[in-house]
């Protein structure tokens, strides 16, 4: 699950008290586990053993070059979805031919360098991309694989900005424009179009939508081959759940014995797109009180880090487990009272946990919001000119420093005063 756990009353991760590593590096501050990483991308390999799939890590998730070049050092490819995601993939020596590329808004650049670089594949989300796809490369002169991303209209049961796979999406296409794509492939110039891909949204804790959603990929695939087209390959897209609270999500064991049946057979290589799966419960966010107000309605913990550090209790509603870093004393206990969690930044949507019975916490006090591992910093901004935060990455006893706190002058790097 994770390597975060209390110690007597001192909160660690790994071998390492976090107070130790907010006092040696500030706050706010991300701090993830080496161990967690690696043993959630061992636990989905073991699960779909099987059928060896090409397991590609979503750099969205989690872009820190560290943590990029530990899981692809692990076997892993790349998921990314931009030009600048494929920089970092260089930067860590990524091997091309385990890197996959989704986005609808793909720029005749950022397609020219994935081009160069050598990609497996191109996830196509729309018959114009194509076209672009297909110029470029008789540009370049190179030949380009790609899969077709279909939207097999299926509610994940997930909130909506993260529901992907439904008719009133942006991404993918239905299932007769994707025919018309494999009918028409001689009209793509240098592009071989191999595969379908499917990604249905994001922190999906039951089996029965990715069920769905394959079956119907299936069945797609199966007329296609009864018009004499064959696919190569079935991207089965991210998207696995993990624990934030009480919720039980499936296992990578429980979520394989739900779709390697559906596989056994077919000779279809099999690509898996995990992100939050893999890092989400490998983070934490560690910040400290500022100030405590008390209302006559409840009590307000001001910390250091707010929306712009976390975005996805604002943005989704979203809700994280909120722990001191040195648990409270028995005295202390007696003092819970509905609280809010929240931040510096100036807008009433700026909090980190609403209407908690919490502990009194008192200004310094250390506390960590959990499951921050992904969509954490790699969502985070400057908004009200706000620092970004550190990032250390624990192994066993050791820490390290994987991106350093912004400094003031961070935030004019790009900017000129001119007079006009």
């Amino acid at each position: 699950m994770h390597e975060f756990r209390y110690v007597g009353d001192e909160f660690y991760c790994e071998g390492v008290r976090v107070s130790d590593l907010a006092r040696r590096y500030g706050t706010p501050l991300y701090v993830y586990s080496r161990k967690t990483i690696l043993d959630h991308l061992t636990k989905l390999k073991k699960a779909f053993a099987s059928l060896a799939p090409l397991i590609c890590f979503s750099v969205k998730s989690n872009s820190n070059l560290s943590l990029l070049k530990l899981v692809t050092d692990h076997g892993a490819g790349l998921d990314i979805v931009s030009g600048g995601e494929l920089y970092r993939a260089r930067k860590v020596h990524a091997d091309p031919a385990k890197i996959v590329y989704a986005s609808v808004g793909k720029t005749r650049q950022e397609i020219a360098d994935a081009i160069r670089y050598g990609i497996l594949y191109f996830n196509v989300e729309s018959i114009q991309e194509l076209g672009v796809i297909s110029d470029v490369a008789q540009e370049l002169r190179k030949n380009v694989r790609v899969c077709v991303r279909i939207n097999p209209n299926i509610d994940p049961h997930t909130h909506r900005y993260i529901t992907t796979g439904t008719v009133d999406s942006k991404f993918g296409v239905d299932l007769e424009t994707a025919r018309l794509i494999f009918l028409n492939e001689p009209n793509f110039k240098r592009v071989s179009v191999e595969g379908i891909h499917i990604h249905i949204g994001s922190q999906i804790t039951q089996a029965s939508p990715f069920v769905a959603a394959l079956k119907r990929a299936l069945g797609f695939i199966d007329h296609l081959k009864r018009i004499g087209i064959v696919v190569r390959t079935l991207n089965i897209g991210g998207g696995l759940g993990i624990i934030y609270r009480e919720e039980q999500p499936q296992t990578a064991r429980e979520y394989a014995d739900e779709i390697l049946p559906l596989l056994r057979g077919r000779k279809l290589r099999l690509i898996l797109e995990p992100g939050r799966f893999i890092v989400g419960n490998a983070g934490v966010l560690a910040a400290k009180v500022l100030y405590v107000k008390d209302t006559p309605e409840k009590r307000f913990v001001i910390v250091d880090a707010g929306m712009n550090d976390l975005a996805r209790p604002s943005l989704y509603g979203a809700y994280h487990e909120v722990h001191p870093v040195a648990a409270p004393k028995s005295g202390k206990r007696a003092f819970l009272k509905k609280s809010d969690v929240v931040g510096p930044i100036c807008e009433s949507g700026d909090f980190l946990a609403r209407d908690r019975q919490m502990p009194l916490y008192g200004c310094g006090d250390l506390l960590v919001v959990m499951g921050a591992g992904a969509y954490g910093f790699s969502m985070s901004s400057n908004y009200n000119s706000r620092r970004r935060a550190a990032e250390v990455l624990v192994s066993g006893k050791n820490a390290c420093l994987i991106r350093e706190r912004e400094i003031y002058d961070d935030l004019l790097r790009h900017e000129k005063v001119v007079e006009l």
